[in-house]
């Protein structure tokens, strides 16, 4: 049996949206189970997101300290954002956030890891990139930083340490912990990095225009 997760949707008997967000909204489905019986599901509908996982020469991770309210955590993450455009190429989303949130560009991308964020209660979909051959960005810095973004901190820091503090269970976001093992998991592996999948490689999960 092939271990690899097949696209499948039962029958949606009705659906409704009984709430929407500036970005996200609430999605109320009435889903027919297998016994026959119907089900509701409430779940956040989302629109994607891209993380970037940048790694200098040193095996350092560029990491960014944010609050996050739901939570009530001050979380350390990737550089990330939202796929709020219709169709975007996340390679191109990618770029723009690492750019905005650390002034940061890359000469080398390679997509690490896709992976649903809570499948059980929301449809976001993240796309974690590889970024390697870091240097400043070049020209004007990005508008001033605002809400929870003008308090955010960006460190690099060596990825054994990173392990070390997912593995203590002292970091919990869910884009770093993917991408930091799924890297650790590639440098280890027979191809290395070079058999990452290239940076356009096909997303199922959210199609988008070259």
């Amino acid at each position: 049996m092939a271990i690899k997760d097949m696209s499948e949707t039962w029958e949606t008997v009705s659906t409704s949206r009984p709430f929407q967000g500036a970005k996200t909204a609430v999605g109320s489905d009435e889903v027919r189970m297998p016994d026959g019986s119907v089900s509701r599901r409430d779940y956040q509908v989302h629109p994607g997101s891209v993380c970037v996982l940048a790694l200098d020469e040193d095996d350092r991770v560029l990491v960014i300290r944010q609050y996050r309210h739901p939570v009530r955590h001050r979380l350390w993450e990737l550089p990330a954002g939202l796929l709020d455009v219709p169709g975007e190429n996340p390679l191109h989303a990618a770029q723009r956030e690492l750019y905005e949130e650390a002034y940061v560009k890359a000469g080398d991308w390679r997509v690490l890891a896709d992976f649903f964020a809570s499948p059980g209660g929301s449809d976001e979909a993240i796309r974690v990139f590889l970024a390697r051959d870091v240097a400043d960005a070049e020209g004007e810095r990005y508008a001033e930083a605002s809400s929870e973004e003008a308090d955010m901190q960006v460190e690099w820091v060596a990825r054994e340490r990173l392990v070390r503090g997912i593995l203590a269970g002292e970091l919990g976001n869910p884009a770093l912990v993917t991408g930091v093992l799924a890297l650790t998991a590639a440098l280890a592996s027979e191809g290395g990095l070079a058999a990452l999948r290239p940076a356009d490689a096909p997303w199922p999960a959210r199609p988008y225009e070259a």
